[in-house]
Formats: C-alpha cells, structure tokens, sequence
C-alpha cells in the first residue's frame, strides 16, 4: 500500500512540475474575468517598461499588460482622451490615455480587468504615461492599440 501512495505522490508532483515548466516557457495561461492572461510574453514587455521607467526614459514604444486599478473621468481638453490606471507589478502603475477622438472608447471597463496596450512611454515620477495607443492618421507615428476582451481599439 505504501508504495502505491508514493506512486501516486510522484506522479502529482510530475504533473506540477509540468504545468509550473509550460506556464513558465509561455506555453500555459490562464482566464480572468473571461480574458486571457498570457504568462511570459507579459512579464518580457512590462521589463521595457520597468526599465523605461528606472531610467526616466520617454518617447519608448512599449507593449504591456495589467490590471485597471482605477478609471478616470475622461479629459475632454483638446483632444479627448479615456483616462485609467493600470497596476504593471513591482509597484509601478501607468496612466494609460487612449485619444478618443481618433479610436474607439474601449467600452465598460471596470476595475480588476486587464488590457493589453501598445503605445508610446513618457516617464513622469507617478510611474509615467502610456499614450499613442491609437492610428495615427497622418502616417508618421507607429500606430498603438488597446486590446480588451479579444478585441482592439486603434
């Protein structure tokens, strides 16, 4: 009997190891809120940030992902933009301001989601700005993007 229990141990722990080797190679992810939440691609991208961020760096395209921790009344100023919060890890959130007169409204976000965004880096001492997260219609900045729920605001 007691071998069979190891046995069953052993094999356990195989499988453990299994799933922590393909969560950690990128192969596994895994669902919040309905989205999935790719495992190392995110932490590669969110390094471009934090070391963007250490070193005070602005003008970096960088490509993200994190959880909206607040959202924010749009700024209606000149060009409108939707304004949010997102907590990158390690400390470090970002403001991410999407122009909405040039892309769409990313619609019912809400605290806890996750966004994946591409845009344009611009250090501040809160953390920084990400922003360019839309087309550019004149052709002379790379375009950004906003990704919520499997769809993309650009």
């Amino acid at each position: 009997m007691k071998k069979s229990k190891y046995r069953k141990v052993y094999i356990v722990l195989l499988f453990l190891v299994g799933l922590y080797v393909a969560y950690q190679e990128g192969e596994l992810s895994f669902q919040k809120n309905g989205e999935e939440v790719a495992s190392s691609t995110s932490s590669v991208d969110a390094e471009e940030i934090y070391r963007a961020h250490e070193n005070r760096q602005s003008d970096i395209q960088v490509t993200g992902q994190g959880e909206i921790i607040k959202v924010l009344p749009d700024d209606n100023e000149g060009s409108r933009h939707q304004k949010f919060l997102v907590e990158m890890g390690r400390g470090l959130t970002i403001l991410i301001a999407h122009n909405i007169d040039l892309a769409p409204r990313v619609p019912s976000i809400r605290e806890g989601d996750l966004i994946r965004f591409h845009g344009e880096y611009e250090w501040n001492q809160k953390g920084g700005v990400v922003h360019w997260t839309h087309h550019d219609p004149a052709g002379r900045h790379p375009g950004g993007w906003l990704e919520f729920r499997g769809q993309k605001y650009q």
